[in-house]
């Protein structure tokens, strides 16, 4: 925790994030990858708040997270930057991977995987940021 706290004040610091968001801790939200679905579906977060994205891929076979506008908006963490190309993150079956961020400016940003079919089947969702 306190590593995190220490890394976002300093991108804090560089004015990648507001300084506000070092001074709290971050909030782990958990997402899950499953089968055709994102859980939740929804994730609800506040503009300008430390977060750390604790994601895991719950099935067997492999997944992404896809959020171009979401992950080009936020503040990340640069150690987390290598976990994230072209807007997405890749897992392999029961990986899990922490994004440590803040949250970008108010909006919905839509999330989906981009394995053939895995949208049509479902799996999709959105990011609210308040």
């Amino acid at each position: 925790m306190m590593k995190t706290i220490l890394t976002l004040a300093a991108f804090a610091l560089i004015g990648a994030a507001p300084v506000a968001a070092a001074d709290q801790p971050a909030t782990q939200i958990d997402i899950a990858l499953s089968n055709f679905k994102f859980t939740p579906a929804t994730v609800t977060l506040e503009h300008g708040r430390a977060y750390t994205l604790h994601i895991t891929d719950t099935a067997s076979g492999s997944h992404d997270l896809v959020a171009k506008a979401f992950f080009a908006g936020a503040a990340i963490a640069p150690a987390d930057r290598r976990q994230i190309s072209k807007g997405a993150i890749s897992f392999e079956g029961g990986e899990t991977i922490d994004i440590h961020l803040v949250a970008p400016g108010p909006g919905t940003y839509e999330m989906h995987c981009s394995h053939f079919m895995h949208s049509a089947f479902g799996m999709t969702g959105k990011i609210v940021v308040r």
